[in-house]
């Protein structure tokens, strides 16, 4: 495949990445120091940390980008940099809401329980 490069996506107001190992080192990197500003025990950062390490290794070990598309299992690469750019996002506001302190009051009585009654 080398030499051969999509010239579109097929998905609209999606372009085709230029550079996507690049790209997606840099928003897997950023992501990872975003979630080392978090408690080492806050579940986000458990479970994010360990997809998002596990990308970037895959990223690290494949040069071929159709290769690549089908070790993350996510849809096109552009679909995962789309992604990575949320996650990236949502990291930084997950530090703003700091969701893993404890509440400010009491849950209202039977604010978990479903059905409803």
């Amino acid at each position: 495949m080398a030499g051969i490069h999509k010239v579109t996506t097929g998905l609209t107001g999606l372009a085709v990445a230029r550079h996507p190992h690049q790209t997606l080192k840099v928003l897997y990197n950023r992501i990872l120091g975003q979630l080392e500003k978090m408690p080492a025990d806050a579940g986000y950062r458990k479970h994010t940390s360990e997809i998002i390490k596990g990308r970037l290794q895959a990223v690290q070990a494949e040069a071929n980008v159709a290769a690549l598309e089908k070790r993350i299992n996510c849809g096109q690469i552009e679909e995962v940099i789309k992604q990575a750019e949320r996650e990236l996002s949502l990291s930084r506001k997950m530090l703003e809401w700091k969701p893993w302190e404890t509440l400010v009051a009491e849950a209202p009585k039977n604010q978990w329980k479903w059905p409803i009654a």
